[in-house]
């Protein structure tokens, strides 16, 4: 038997507010990344028996790189929240569980970074 009323027992055990949030980012997501990957199938099916230079000159274009681009940022900030959720529900180990979860964010900035950079670098012809 304990002393301390419910509200007591319960405080600091509730809600961080933060699951809504998490939860319509991760669906916003995918959301667009049905389009986007829509889009990138028609674009790779239309490239598929192209030459290296005509695949130049689509990729320059500026909507062709813009819709590639967007498709990278959602698709790795879909990864990271999803790699993020797996993380928090199964590792229990709270140094383990920070690590993780900063190698999550890390390695999906460098990924979705270095994925823009190449195609920006596609886009200007370099």
């Amino acid at each position: 038997m304990s002393l301390r009323t419910p509200l007591g027992r319960v405080r600091g055990l509730g809600s961080a507010k933060d699951g809504v949030g998490h939860w319509w980012l991760q669906r916003v997501t995918a959301v667009a990344l049905v389009p986007l990957a829509v889009i990138l199938v028609g674009m790779m099916l239309h490239l598929a028996r192209a030459d290296h230079a005509t695949v130049l000159a689509y990729m320059g274009h500026t909507y062709v790189a813009t819709f590639t681009a967007l498709g990278l940022i959602a698709a790795f900030w879909h990864l990271k929240l999803g790699i993020q959720v797996v993380v928090e529900d199964y590792v229990h180990t709270e140094r383990l569980k920070v690590a993780a979860l900063l190698a999550n964010t890390f390695g999906c900035i460098v990924f979705a970074g270095l994925g823009v950079v190449a195609v920006l670098t596609l886009a200007a012809g370099v």
